[in-house]
């Protein structure tokens, strides 16, 4: 990872949630509103991930990176352990880039994806909270249809073959994050989404909730 501005591992939040649910368009709003006071950094990992293989910001990564980056996202599959070396790199790019620093919030979504990931994210980041979005599968379908989020126009994954396979695998191993973070003390908000949910009102559910509840280290660590 190359050098960045602040020590690992960082403070983060990770939006957790079916693909329509709404986490980039809240992941966005976080950015430019921020958390709880403090400044914030959305990092869209699948975003990162269609950049790199469309030929935006290439030059960092190898050809076989960009191929096989590429055929991750043609068959909606997910970066297991052993690739997980890649996706370090592509965090630490990320906050090299948004000039991170130390006091503020990485909001984390699409990264972590499975108990694997969460185990080596950890020396990277350190996550306080998950925000799940709760969403059905017809009306995540209908949020993709109608792009509820305003964040689909340009997205090529979202074939219904490759949105089930996305909702599968979302169910099978990316959902018991819940219950791993939660054993670990993490805060978990949860938010209600449906096919007229928009991205203000679930971050203002957001912020109510998370007024309520702080995560516990904001509460004994100031923003700075």
């Amino acid at each position: 990872m190359s050098q960045t501005a602040t020590s690992l591992p960082v403070d983060a939040i990770l939006l957790l949630g079916p693909t329509g649910a709404g986490k980039s368009p809240l992941g966005d709003f976080m950015g430019s509103r921020g958390f709880l006071g403090r400044r914030s950094h959305h990092l869209d990992f699948g975003s990162e991930l269609r950049s790199i293989a469309s030929g935006i910001g290439a030059s960092s990564y190898s050809r076989d990176e960009q191929d096989f980056i590429l055929g991750v996202l043609e068959h909606g599959l997910l970066l297991e352990n052993e690739h997980f070396l890649l996706a370090k790199k592509i965090i630490g790019l990320f906050l090299d880039r948004s000039r991170f620093r130390s006091g503020e919030v990485l909001v984390l979504n699409g990264i972590p994806r499975h108990e694997g990931q969460a185990r080596d994210i950890a020396s990277i980041a350190r996550i306080h909270a998950l925000v799940v979005l709760e969403c059905s599968v017809d009306s995540a379908f209908c949020r993709i249809r109608e792009n509820a989020g305003g964040d689909r126009a340009e997205r090529e994954d979202d074939e219904r073959v490759l949105v089930e396979k996305k909702l599968g695998i979302f169910n099978e191993r990316t959902a018991p994050l819940i219950k791993h973070y939660e054993r670990l003390g993490s805060r978990i908000y949860r938010i209600a989404i449906n096919e007229r949910t928009t991205t203000n009102s679930a971050y203002h559910q957001l912020s109510l909730l998370a007024a309520t509840h702080p995560p516990i280290s904001f509460v004994t660590e100031p923003p700075q």
